[in-house]
C-alpha cells in the first residue's frame, strides 16, 4: 500500500467512476483499475462494487476512505511543515463560506490578504451550511464560515463577530413612519424568506416570531433562492425580509425602493465563526486569515476578541 493507490482510492469515492478518477490522476483507466484491485487483494476486502453502471461504495470501504482521507492529510503535512520552514503563510487555503455571507464579506478581505501574504493562495468555495459542514468533514475544505453553532467533537471553531440583522421593507410602508420597531411590529408582517437550507430563513423566523403559526400575505408560501431574489420583492412591495449587517452595503440600497433598519433587539444578529477539523495541521494560517477578516469589517458588526478563543473551544450547540 503506498500514498499513489490511497490518491486513486479517493478519486474513484470522489467522482463515482473509474474513468473520471483515472483522468484526474492523469494515468489510463486500466492502470488505475488494476491498482486499485491489488489493493483490495492486499488488504482482503473489496471497497467498490463495480457494475456496467455505476460503482458503489462497501461498508467497509467506506471505513477505509475516512482513514484514507485522514492519511492524506497527514501526508499533506508533512510537505507543509518542509515548506513552513521556508514560508509557514504558504500554499492554498480552501474556505468555505455561506452565500448570504461570501458576497458581502469576501471582497472586503481578498486584496488585503493577497497583499498580506503573496504565497497564500485563497481557494474559496460558497455553499449552505449542511454542505460545507460535510465537506469540511470529508476533508474536502480546510475551514468554513459559518452563522450557526455544530455540534461535532471533531471540530474546532473561531468566533469572530456578531452581525446585526436589519429590517428591509418597502419605501411605501406604514414602519416608515415608525421611530423604533418593536418585536410586536415584526409579528404582524408580510415575510418573505429564503428557500429550506438556508440557516438565515430559520434565523429569520425566529426574529419575526414565525415558530409555530403561518406565514402571512400574499407571498407567504415563496421560499427564494437567495437574498438577492428576497430584495427584489422587497423593493417590489411584496413584503419584508431579514438582512445581515454586511449586506447593507450592497448596492440594492441605491434607489431599490427599499428601507433598512438595524433592529435593536435582544437576539437579533447572528455569530460567525470559522469551523475547521480538530486535526487541521496548519492552524497559524488559520489564525493569519482570521486576523485580516477582523482588521477590514466595517462598523456595523461587533468584532469578538481572538485571545479569548481558539484551540481550547470546541464547537458547541
Amino acid at each position: 500500500m503506498n500514498l499513489r493507490d490511497i490518491k486513486y482510492v479517493l478519486a474513484v469515492a470522489e467522482t463515482k467512476h473509474f474513468g473520471k478518477a483515472a483522468a484526474r490522476c492523469f494515468v489510463s483507466q486500466p492502470t488505475l483499475s488494476g491498482q486499485i484491485k491489488k489493493l483490495e487483494e492486499e488488504l482482503g476486502v473489496v471497497i467498490f462494487e463495480r457494475t456496467k453502471r455505476s460503482v458503489e461504495i462497501t461498508a467497509i470501504g467506506q471505513e477505509i476512505i475516512t482513514h484514507a482521507r485522514q492519511l492524506m492529510e497527514q501526508a499533506q503535512a508533512i510537505e507543509m511543515v518542509a515548506r513552513a520552514h521556508k514560508d509557514p503563510l504558504s500554499g492554498q487555503l480552501r474556505i468555505g463560506a455561506l452565500p448570504t455571507l461570501s458576497p458581502y464579506l469576501m471582497p472586503l478581505i481578498l486584496v488585503p490578504l493577497k497583499q498580506r501574504y503573496l504565497r497564500l493562495r485563497l481557494v474559496l468555495s460558497e455553499e449552505m451550511t449542511d454542505s460545507l459542514l460535510r465537506r469540511l468533514r470529508d476533508h474536502e475544505l480546510d475551514a468554513a464560515l459559518v452563522a450557526t453553532a455544530v455540534e461535532n467533537a471533531d471540530l474546532r471553531t473561531i468566533p469572530l463577530f456578531d452581525e446585526p440583522f436589519w429590517l428591509a421593507h418597502p419605501r411605501e410602508h406604514p414602519l416608515y413612519y415608525k421611530d423604533e420597531i418593536s418585536r410586536e411590529d415584526l409579528e404582524d408582517l408580510d415575510v418573505l424568506l429564503l428557500s429550506d437550507g438556508h440557516c438565515l430563513a430559520d434565523q429569520a423566523m425566529e426574529v419575526f416570531g414565525l415558530k409555530g403559526r403561518p406565514l402571512q400575505g400574499e407571498m407567504g408560501d415563496l421560499r427564494a433562492a437567495s437574498l438577492e431574489t428576497l430584495l427584489q420583492l422587497v423593493g417590489a412591495g411584496f413584503g419584508c425580509t431579514l438582512v445581515p449587517a454586511l449586506a447593507v452595503r450592497g448596492p440594492w440600497m441605491t434607489d431599490s425602493g427599499i428601507i433598512a433598519r438595524k433592529l435593536n433587539l435582544p437576539g437579533a444578529f447572528r455569530r460567525v465563526s470559522l469551523v475547521y477539523r480538530q486535526s487541521f495541521p496548519r492552524r497559524k494560517v488559520l489564525d493569519a486569515f482570521a486576523h485580516v477578516l477582523l482588521e477590514h469589517l466595517p462598523n456595523t458588526v461587533h468584532k469578538l476578541d481572538l485571545e479569548l478563543v481558539g484551540d481550547k473551544q470546541a464547537v458547541s450547540a
